[in-house]
């Protein structure tokens, strides 16, 4: 019973990284520091994403779902819980790519957005000094 209720918090836990990467930019325009989290969690995100590889959660997961009697699961968090219900076909290579593309660009984009919002309000402010 402990191993099954772990694994459902380790899913819960990986299931809210993969949000925070993805949409904690939005976090970051309202408070700057929590790019320090951030930014982190969006390189791992591109770098699981580009790699071809698995997170650690994943088969900790599964090794938990086992011990409790659990049925485990074949292939990565993403295509396991989330795939489904965006793309039912499953997770494929140019798919996982597409994926860290879109992660990366959408957050360079926040980013950018926000350092020029930032030099703009330094402009008018009369603090830049260059």
């Amino acid at each position: 019973m402990i191993a099954g209720l772990a694994a459902d918090i380790i899913m819960l836990v990986h299931l809210l990284f993969i949000l925070f990467g993805a949409l904690g930019g939005i976090l970051v325009v309202k408070w700057r520091k929590v790019a320090f989290l951030h930014l982190p969690c969006v390189l791992w995100g591109v770098l699981i994403a580009f790699g071809g590889w698995i997170c650690p959660l994943t088969p900790l997961e599964m090794h938990l779902r086992q011990l409790a009697g659990q049925a485990g699961y074949a292939g990565g968090f993403i295509d396991h819980y989330v795939m489904p219900i965006v793309y039912p076909a499953g997770l494929t290579r140019g798919m996982q790519i597409a994926f860290g593309v879109t992660l990366l660009t959408v957050n360079l984009l926040v980013y950018a957005r926000m350092l020029v919002n930032r030099g703009s309000e330094r402009i008018s402010r009369g603090l830049w000094r260059g």
